[in-house]
C-alpha cells in the first residue's frame, strides 16, 4: 500500500448507488466483487436496504399484532448488523491509517467518523432511488410528480455536500490536520442484560 490509501466518497456513492439499483431487480442482496474495504461498505449498504424494506412492512394497513412484533423483532436485529457494519467501515480505515501513525493525536477531534457518514450516505441512495419511483408514477395524483421533484434536488444536494466532507475529513487526516475516533454504538435493546423488557420477563423475550 503507498504513502496515500486510496479513499473516494464518490466512488462509495455510486457503489450505493448500483448496490440499489440491482438489489430492486434481483433477488436476495448479492454483494458486488470488490476489494474488502468496499465489501465491507456494500455490506452496510445491503443491512440499511433491508431495514429499509422491513419498515415498510411495520407500516402495512392492516397487520396484526402478532406480524408487527415480528417485525419490530427483525428491525432490531438488523438496525444492530447496520450499526456494526459502520463501526467495521471505521475499524477498516483505522487499521489502514495506524502504519501511518495517522490520526494524529494532536489534531482535532472530528465529531462524526467516517463511518457513520457513509451510513448516511447509504440511507441517501435508498431515498434517491424511492424518489425517482415516486416521480415515474402514472398513477399518482396531481402536483405528485413536481413534489418529488424537489425533494429530489434537496437529496441530491445533500449528497453533494456529504461526499465533499467526507473527502475532505479524509484527505485531513492524511495531512495531520483531523483525527477521528471510532465510536460504540453501544446499543442497549438487543442485550438481554441490559433492556429491562427482556431481563426482567420470566421467558427472557
Amino acid at each position: 500500500m503507498n504513502d496515500r490509501p486510496r479513499f473516494s466518497a464518490r466512488e462509495i456513492a455510486a457503489l450505493q448507488d448500483a448496490c440499489t439499483a440491482r438489489w430492486h431487480r434481483e433477488d436476495g442482496l448479492p454483494i458486488p466483487e470488490a476489494a474488502a474495504w468496499l465489501r465491507t461498505v456494500a455490506e452496510q449498504h445491503a443491512a440499511n436496504f433491508e431495514l429499509w424494506h422491513t419498515e415498510d412492512r411495520a407500516r402495512t394497513p392492516g397487520a396484526s399484532d402478532a406480524e408487527l412484533a415480528a417485525v419490530k423483532r427483525a428491525i432490531d436485529r438488523i438496525n444492530q448488523r447496520r450499526n456494526d457494519l459502520a463501526e467495521a467501515c471505521d475499524t477498516q480505515l483505522l487499521d489502514v491509517l495506524r502504519p501511518l501513525h495517522l490520526p494524529l493525536a494532536s489534531a482535532p477531534l472530528h465529531s462524526e467518523s467516517p463511518g457513520l457518514m457513509i451510513d448516511r450516505l447509504s440511507i441517501l441512495s435508498l431515498k434517491l432511488f424511492h424518489t425517482e419511483e415516486q416521480i415515474a408514477r402514472t398513477d399518482a395524483p396531481a402536483g405528485h410528480a413536481e413534489k418529488n421533484s424537489e425533494r429530489l434536488s434537496i437529496q441530491r444536494e445533500q449528497r453533494e455536500d456529504l461526499v465533499s466532507c467526507l473527502d475532505a475529513l479524509w484527505q485531513q487526516v492524511l495531512a495531520g490536520q483531523r483525527r477521528f475516533k471510532l465510536y460504540r454504538q453501544l446499543k442497549m435493546y438487543n442485550d438481554p442484560d441490559l433492556n429491562p423488557a427482556m431481563y426482567g420477563s420470566p421467558s427472557g423475550s
